[in-house]
């Protein structure tokens, strides 16, 4: 098993000028509708995307990745199968549990591969609440709750499975059962392009390549929030906004990550 997600502390900054330095390849098993965004997004941070999805080649490659990114948003039967065999060969993987406690084919799938302790659990709130058994999922792969709400849900996850649980939102929550973090900022022109959560969680798997869980995680949400208020600030509406996040993505400096991030709570 790919056991490569390191235990190096580093801040969102560290993170980046990491990542940038080692060119962490990404295996994605990913929505159909976001292939190539999320490649792109991927190919702007720095990181090199692989979408190899194909039963027979999953588990090989994930085994060969720095980080995985299993995404439920269309969970073909090739793509279930792709993702069984993916996270029995790595221990660096991400779940993104796209509109999971609303359809009842990805729900059971998320608590199968559950089982198999992702190493950071990313989602909406309404996901979150229903992959923890707190609520039934939201409007499709829309949110009805917020983060807090899904505050104490996360926590029991990442308490459950061991590793770190990542809400989406107007304020992102990054936790690992004992710390809760909170990183601010961002745009809302990130929800109306097709792919912004979905990226997010390759994004996250990639920063998996040079440093721990928690640290990923918020490295990650961290640029996602000052890349995409960079954006929104160049554009006329979604689509120049989708183009001018790529370039904000390979322009963040580093140094301005940092500042985004805040340790709001110690859980006892």
């Amino acid at each position: 098993m790919n056991t490569r997600a390191t235990t190096v502390h580093l801040s969102p900054s560290e993170a980046l000028t990491a990542l940038r330095d080692a060119a962490p390849l990404v295996q994605c098993i990913t929505n159909a509708v976001v292939t190539g965004f999320t490649a792109n997004v991927l190919l702007a941070i720095g990181a090199a995307p692989a979408m190899c999805d194909l039963p027979g080649e999953a588990g090989m490659f994930a085994g060969l990745a720095d980080g995985v990114l299993v995404n439920l948003g269309t969970p073909t039967a090739e793509q279930r199968d792709a993702a069984r065999e993916a996270v029995r060969a790595t221990s660096a993987w991400v779940l993104d549990p796209v509109a999971v406690g609303a359809l009842p084919v990805r729900t059971a799938l998320a608590a199968e591969l559950l089982e198999h302790r992702p190493a950071i659990i990313r989602g909406n709130a309404s996901e979150i609440l229903a992959l923890a058994g707190a609520g039934a999922g939201g409007r499709g792969v829309d949110a009805t709750d917020g983060p807090d709400a899904a505050a104490p849900a996360a926590r029991a996850l990442a308490v459950r499975t061991g590793g770190v649980v990542a809400v989406s939102g107007p304020v992102d929550l990054v936790t690992d059962g004992e710390r809760i973090v909170r990183i601010g900022g961002g745009d809302a022109l990130l929800t109306r392009v097709t792919g912004g959560g979905c990226s997010l969680g390759a994004v996250m798997a990639a920063f998996l390549g040079v440093c721990a869980p928690l640290e990923a995680a918020v490295a990650a949400s961290a640029l996602y929030a000052d890349a995409s208020e960079r954006a929104a600030a160049l554009s006329s509406g979604p689509g120049s906004f989708a183009v001018a996040f790529l370039d904000a993505l390979d322009a963040t400096a580093a140094s301005d990550l940092d500042a985004r991030v805040a340790l709001t709570a110690v859980a006892r």
